[in-house]
């Protein structure tokens, strides 16, 4: 199982690696990733974390997914800049609900996963009782060398946020005294908090614990994991439609394709090698088997199926084919009255994030309408741009987007 995870990508560093590999060779053991619910979707940001515990489960190890319900209410100062915004009780439980269909889609909580939410034992904590006896057995002095801290300490870090590595290494603590849980599992950010609960139990309970830790994903051009035009790629359809989601993934680098085969699908290593070794024009048949698995996992297989025939329908000979998976606006007739500035309907519709970064698309050449290349910076669209009734959008190479006509 170690070596396996491993020769995934999905190791970064772990607590006792000689002791983990031998309970996890000769033992069923139980693991844990936590997951704060800043927001109502789940984003590709938590794929490792949601695919390392689908691994671990389908290895036969028992997985809970811990919904941070009570630490979400402090926030985690880890990788952060600044404290994080407050959320009420009501807010953090809608979003566990909304996460919840996405998990699904990877963990089999009729099975050996389980979901739990911290609020359980965090929320009704004695402060006098957790002081004595959790925060005892913390230095001070060791919580200020961690990085996380020390970054924060440049920029302000509240006692509040102080508090938080108590808490995630008490919630450890926990679930191994519930479910005799021994390994907890997160992104590399994540290693200070995570061997706090180890040395925790150990004070503690004077039982072994461990820690395993992801690594922290860039691309290949080190463009963090995720980020789109729009902003985050959602897991959650109403959010990140099939079709965008696969549209992110066939886009991939190519030197990025056989990594993220073995990050984020479950096709076999020999598999995801072979498709690793395709060179030039052959190397597209590899992002599109990545794309079709990916989104097969998020949104199903059909839905996948329509987006791959959607993305390939655009580069059509006839331009015949079938385009409704395209991402669209819908557009009244009225509109065209006055004319529709080109810079603001490319905002509007997501293309660009701003109107600046759509004029600074259209000068290195990459603003089109219905696939004419448009030079003009005063250009509105207007009826004689509708073809059938639409107008079809692209901004750079691969990105598209519809304006239909309002019945």
């Amino acid at each position: 199982m170690l070596e396996d995870l491993k020769e995934r990508g999905f190791f970064q560093q772990s607590t006792h690696p000689e002791e983990l590999a031998k309970r996890l060779k000769e033992d069923r053991i139980c693991c844990y990733v936590g997951f704060d619910p800043t927001a109502d979707s789940l984003h590709v940001g938590h794929l490792i974390p949601l695919m390392g515990l689908a691994h671990m489960q389908r290895g036969g190890h028992q997985i809970i997914a811990l919904m941070g319900g009570g630490t979400a209410m402090i926030g985690d100062p880890s990788g952060k800049t600044e404290i994080r915004k407050m959320l009420t009780e009501e807010q953090l439980q809608a979003n566990i609900e909304g996460m919840l269909p996405q998990m699904e889609r990877f963990l089999d909580f009729s099975g050996d996963a389980i979901l739990v939410n911290n609020s359980e034992w965090l929320r009704d904590l004695n402060y006098i009782d957790f002081l004595r006896d959790i925060g005892r057995h913390f230095s001070v002095n060791r919580m200020l060398s961690f990085e996380t801290y020390k970054i924060r300490l440049e920029t302000g870090l509240s006692f509040l946020e102080f508090n938080y590595q108590l808490l995630q290494a008490f919630d450890f603590l926990e679930l191994n005294r519930r479910y005799n849980c021994t390994l907890q599992m997160g992104g590399d950010d994540q290693w200070a908090n995570i061997i706090s609960g180890t040395d925790l139990i150990r004070r503690v309970e004077r039982k072994d614990a461990f820690g395993w830790t992801y690594p922290l994903l860039t691309t290949a051009s080190g463009k963090k994991m995720g980020k789109t035009e729009k902003g985050a790629l959602w897991l959650d359809p109403k959010r990140t439609s099939a079709y965008e989601y696969y549209q992110y993934w066939v886009n991939t680098e190519d030197t990025d394709v056989e990594k993220f085969l073995a990050l984020f699908t479950f096709l076999p290593m020999d598999e995801v090698w072979q498709l690793g070794q395709l060179q030039g024009a052959d190397i597209r048949e590899a992002k599109q088997r990545l794309a079709f698995e990916t989104t097969a996992l998020i949104h199903g297989k059909e839905p996948a199926l329509l987006a791959q025939e959607a993305a390939q329908s655009l580069f059509s000979a006839d331009g015949k084919s079938d385009k409704s998976n395209v991402p669209s606006t819908i557009i009244a007739a009225n509109d065209f009255s006055t004319g529709l500035d080109i810079f603001e309907i490319f905002l509007q519709t997501g293309l660009c994030k701003s109107k600046g970064e759509a004029r600074r698309l259209q000068a290195q050449g990459g603003v089109y309408v219905n696939d004419e290349r448009i030079d003009n910076p005063d250009y509105n669209l207007g009826e004689a741009d509708l073809r059938d009734g639409e107008i079809l959008l692209r901004a750079g190479k691969k990105r598209y987007h519809r304006l239909i006509l309002e019945n």
